[in-house]
């Protein structure tokens, strides 16, 4: 059993997930393999999945993309010294502002150490990030998946996994709980149905 995946076991992982899920092996047989998503075990990338939260994953990029033009490099160091005038031109919201200096003030402080954090076990990741406002359980579930990698993920609070599962499993009115009970089935390697989900999701919406 693998706790974490990479690019050497990720197809292996899709293939034994489809040979016990027909609805999962249906998205293997239909679109193919989903792309291997990873980030890097950065500030940037955590900035990133802030921004993401309740928005549109192009408007996160943007206001991204809009730090990154003002301040070249995207760390703590830089972020703590702009004014929240200065982030609002770079489209942050007022609560996301909070956010993000929060969260730099927590690795400055060496409350937070990113090389360190990758290598802890999902609980004490989980407690330790969610410590640090603005950053809920969402918010920790994609830092487990894209950065550090871990296997056994489902995130609840993601809408487009959440209602990929809904369609191709044709139940548009199923529960939170009926939801969790299904991916309770892909234990332990929910991470790597989430994958598929989200696969299905953005190639489903290309039609």
């Amino acid at each position: 059993m693998f706790n974490q995946f990479n690019k050497t076991n990720y197809r292996h992982l899709c293939d034994q997930l489809g040979d016990t899920d027909p609805t999962l092996q249906q998205i293997i047989k239909k679109h193919g393999y989903p792309p291997f998503w990873e980030r890097p075990n950065t500030f940037e990338s955590l900035v990133h999945i802030i921004l993401e939260q309740q928005v549109s994953l192009a408007s996160a990029l943007s206001a991204l993309n809009k730090l990154k033009d003002k301040i070249t490099e995207i760390t703590p160091a830089r972020v703590v010294l702009l004014t929240d005038e200065e982030l609002r031109a770079c489209y942050f919201s007022r609560q996301k502002t909070i956010y993000i200096r929060h969260l730099a003030e927590n690795i400055l402080n060496g409350n937070i150490v990113l090389d360190e954090l990758a290598l802890m076990d999902d609980d004490t990741i989980r407690q330790k990030l969610t410590a640090i406002k603005g950053i809920g359980n969402w918010t920790v579930d994609i830092y487990l998946i894209f950065i550090a990698h871990h296997c056994d993920v489902f995130p609840i609070g993601d809408l487009a996994a959440v209602n990929a599962l809904k369609k191709i499993a044709n139940i548009p009115l199923a529960s939170r709980e009926d939801v969790l009970a299904i991916a309770e089935g892909w234990k332990p390697y929910r991470t790597i149905a989430t994958m598929l989900l989200w696969h299905f999701y953005l190639e489903e919406r290309k039609k």
